[in-house]
């Protein structure tokens, strides 16, 4: 039985081939399926605590250990973290957090503003002398890190 198209859009029987509206059903997931590229990065998320308390700011970095990628980052507000575009690879990771110990004033007057003086909470061995590493893969990562600041 072949269904044929009608002037109003909907088929009616007759010897042949399917019309029109039933293609679309068809061929609507193939094309759905072409328009979806495999990921080329990783995405990485995650927490950051220090002393088992979030990280109010801070950054975290992903250096690629063979040096054959990009670098890639995020910021951490609250203790949380989204880094797009980590290529895939073993990373070193270096996360920074710094607290305010201080202020001093930019101009010697009484009425200069202040300007805060900041300290870094994590021992360099998270940060600057890293020996954090992570595997990213393709797509989807998570890693959380509770970090002690001693």
């Amino acid at each position: 039985m072949q269904y044929l198209e009608t002037t109003s859009g909907r088929l009616s029987a007759k010897k042949g081939r399917i019309t029109y509206p039933w293609r679309l059903v068809f061929l609507l997931p193939v094309v759905i399926l072409a328009g979806c590229p495999e990921p080329t990065v990783g995405v990485v998320r995650g927490t950051i605590k220090v002393d088992g308390v979030p990280a109010k700011l801070g950054a975290i970095t992903f250096i690629p250990v063979d040096g054959q990628s990009g670098t890639a980052g995020a910021a951490i507000t609250d203790g949380k973290y989204i880094a797009d575009d980590v290529p895939p690879g073993t990373h070193k990771v270096q996360i920074r957090v710094p607290k305010k110990v201080g202020e001093q004033k930019l101009y010697n007057t009484p009425d200069s503003p202040v300007q805060p003086i900041m300290a870094e909470v994590l021992p360099e061995k998270f940060n600057s002398k890293t020996e954090l590493r992570l595997d990213v893969k393709l797509g989807e990562n998570e890693k959380d890190y509770d970090l002690p600041s001693k």
